[in-house]
């Protein structure tokens, strides 16, 4: 079988924490399609080496780092089990971010697909950094001094999930996926919409691939991460987990992972209702994304003014359960 028919059609390409997870189970329903086993194979931010190390400097990133999958017959696996007739697909939501990942996909996959769902750029900081800290990964427990070290921790070498603002700068992201990927072969959609209306937005995602639409349907989220409040314990318990993704570096991906789990299990056993930000903090962290908003309006043609207020919108679950009250 030819490199052709083992390869994707389309991928889910970004943005971390903006509903990609619920977005790939949800196709994954659908009988037309088939979705890699392994979410997140990061295949095509690697050159055909391992990720080097001096991007992977944060805590837990060379250990996450062992798990990209770098070598092609590794990535080509993950497509033998499709059946005849389906399209192909992946989800690795670092691509949109990844200028690099851009070309390759472009080089590798002329006619490929690209799907890329937005949200808020606030609110999808915020769970990025709920994220890390339930994994007992961000050192820092306050939200906006976390932001305000972004720039330094680039420099420092820390992976793109500790960037915070910078993932959420969708307009040039999407400006320069452009360069590569032709506008009709990407389809833009909004968080908003995926919890607020899946089954109008699943059919339009099925269109754009060309499955039939009214099959897939929604699956509980997975990726919704616990608020862990800053406790002794939790300051404990997160440094003896830093310590050993630190040393899971050196070990095969999947030990760190089982070694880990009952540690994260007890940090969880603290977790608390997740805060929103106040408005000063909403907008210290917005200000600067403004002029990005803007160019994701003039590339879309659509208003993101929702974005620009004082306002957060809350995650998944708490969205979801406003729709059904």
């Amino acid at each position: 079988m030819s490199d052709a028919h083992r390869l994707p059609q389309f991928v889910i390409a970004g943005a971390p924490k903006a509903g990609t997870t619920a977005l790939h189970a949800a196709l994954a329903t659908h009988p037309e399609l088939y979705l890699s086993p392994v979410k997140e194979p990061k295949y095509y931010m690697t050159d055909g080496r391992p990720p080097a190390r001096d991007g992977q400097r944060g805590p837990g990133d060379a250990h996450s780092a062992r798990e990209w999958m770098w070598r092609r017959e590794e990535y080509l696996r993950l497509f033998d089990g499709a059946p005849e007739g389906t399209v192909r697909g992946e989800s690795t939501p670092f691509y949109l971010y990844d200028r690099d990942a851009h070309a390759r996909l472009a080089a590798d996959l002329p006619g490929i697909k690209v799907i890329v769902v937005v949200r808020d750029p606030v609110d999808r900081a915020v769970s990025n950094f709920v994220h890390l800290r339930a994994d007992g990964l961000e050192p820092e427990p306050d939200f906006l001094t976390a932001v305000r070290l972004e720039e330094e921790r680039i420099a420092a070498g820390w992976a793109p999930f500790w960037h915070y603002r910078g993932l959420g700068r969708y307009g040039a992201q999407l400006r320069d996926l452009h360069r590569h990927v032709p506008p009709e072969q990407v389809f833009l959609l909004r968080y908003r919409q995926l919890v607020d209306s899946p089954r109008e937005t699943l059919d339009r995602v099925s269109a754009f691939l060309g499955v039939t639409p009214g099959v897939a349907h929604t699956v509980a989220p997975e990726n919704v991460k616990p608020y862990v409040a800053d406790t002794v314990r939790y300051r404990a318990l997160s440094r003896v987990i830093r310590a050993g993704a630190a040393a899971g570096a050196f070990v095969p991906p999947q030990v760190w992972r089982q070694v880990s789990r009952p540690l994260i299990a007890a940090l969880h056993d603290g977790h608390a209702p997740r805060p929103r930000p106040s408005v000063e903090v909403r907008r210290e962290v917005l200000v600067p994304l403004l002029p990005d908003i803007e160019l994701l309006e003039e590339l879309t043609g659509e208003s993101f003014e929702d974005w620009k207020g004082d306002v957060s919108r809350g995650h998944f679950r708490e969205r979801q359960q406003t729709n059904s009250a």
